[in-house]
């Protein structure tokens, strides 16, 4: 496996690459939470915060495709330029409409807006991997280094900002966020990821892009199950630590979560794997459905650091493969289309699985959470084995892809 990583770093700007995806996707891991803790202190609630938080997120799934499409016609840049300018001004508007005691709907309407001019950085490096590798292997490898890449973000981002909170307060941690956004900026444009990609405006385009294909619906379904799964955990926890009366529990049983995700996402992209990626994905949902299952018999705190550890580690591998099969599926001229309409999902996945898990928890109980995830992933794993049965049925020459 240690070769294979070697081999595979050591490619012509492979490395320089992800090093540059390290860094370039800092802002994922610290604006969302530092935005929350400051409205929070502004607001007096969680309730408005979240709400305004809430809208960014709205915003952001419904404006990636149409980001998508300009970059696919007309390439990255001039999308760069306006979100690199536009996303941390936005952001200083929601923090001067807070200190300056506007109205909470003026925030959140700052907070739609910075949605909508949100950079691509993050799913631009999901295209690159696409285009700069041709061999499926290679992509598999990619995507999961790249998922790792990702928990490193998710991990140090809150980690930064918690000990900006603690030391200089919320005004400070968030502000560092919005220069943080600004720098990923200017770091990714002037980076050597531009030279890349390529742009082709006069190819015929069909108006619903990506969605023409079928199989890719199959995916993008699959992936809204499985991102809110991810939300019914992101709710069980802190309300499990909670029930427990040891509110840090929760950021343990994260962290527990997103370290057996980088561990997962390592393991699959060392590994080789004789059967088709589709079914891949299949048995990474399917099996995520058994630790998620057990979470509701076993309700020890020690059960449950083992049992978020095992989901985690099928994080990674799920999400490498959905990345593998966007790449494969979507036509060269719908290459970032493609991969916006999967952050979409993914984020509206999040949302849902969020807002189901706080009905269920506050309404039914905490095991009614897990075991409706556990349920929802399963029925996703069954619905990536119908989409490989309608593979097998085509000719491989069709869907292998650029």
């Amino acid at each position: 496996m240690f070769r294979k990583y070697l081999a595979f770093l050591s490619q012509p700007d492979v490395a320089r690459l992800f090093i540059l995806a390290l860094f370039a996707r800092m802002p994922i891991g610290m604006v969302g939470f530092s935005m929350l803790m400051f409205l929070r202190e502004a607001s007096g609630t969680f309730e408005l915060a979240g709400s305004a938080v809430g809208a960014g997120f709205i915003a952001m799934a419904i404006a990636a495709p149409i980001q998508g499409r300009l970059i696919d016609r007309y390439g990255p840049r001039s999308v760069l330029r306006v979100t690199g300018i536009a996303h941390p001004l936005t952001l200083a508007a929601i923090l001067a409409s807070a200190k300056l005691g506007m109205p909470f709907a003026v925030t959140i309407a700052c907070s739609a807006l910075s949605g909508i001019f949100v950079s691509p950085i993050t799913t631009l490096t999901r295209t690159l991997w696409r285009v700069r590798f041709e061999r499926e292997d290679d992509r598999r490898t990619a995507y999961a280094l790249d998922a790792v890449t990702i928990e490193i973000n998710f991990t140090l981002g809150p980690a930064i900002i918690a000990v900006l909170l603690a030391t200089f307060g919320a005004t400070v941690a968030f502000s560092v966020s919005i220069a943080v956004v600004f720098a990923s900026f200017l770091l990714y444009y002037t980076s050597r990821a531009m030279s890349y990609f390529k742009a082709d405006p006069t190819a015929e385009r069909h108006m619903l892009g990506p969605l023409t294909e079928p199989r890719l619906w199959i995916v993008f379904i699959a992936t809204f199950g499985l991102t809110l799964c991810f939300g019914l955990i992101e709710v069980g926890y802190p309300a499990y630590a909670t029930a427990l009366s040891v509110p840090a529990l929760a950021g343990i049983l994260l962290a527990i979560n997103s370290a057996g995700s980088a561990f997962g996402g390592m393991l699959y992209g060392g590994l080789h794997f004789k059967s088709p990626v589709e079914r891949q994905f299949a048995a990474a949902l399917g099996v995520m459905a058994l630790p998620l299952l057990i979470h509701v018999f076993f309700q020890e705190p020690g059960a449950f650091a083992i049992t978020a550890f095992c989901v985690g580690a099928l994080i990674a591998p799920s999400i490498a493969a959905q990345n593998v099969l966007v790449s494969r599926l979507a036509p060269e001229m719908y290459a970032t289309e493609a991969f916006m309409w999967s952050s979409t999902f993914i984020v509206s996945g999040l949302g849902a699985g969020m807002a189901l898990g706080g009905v269920l928890v506050e309404n039914v109980s905490l095991r009614a959470n897990f075991a409706t995830g556990a349920a929802v992933v399963a029925a996703m794993s069954l619905l990536a084995l119908a989409m490989d049965a309608s593979s097998a049925r085509t000719p491989r020459a069709s869907r292998a892809g650029p």
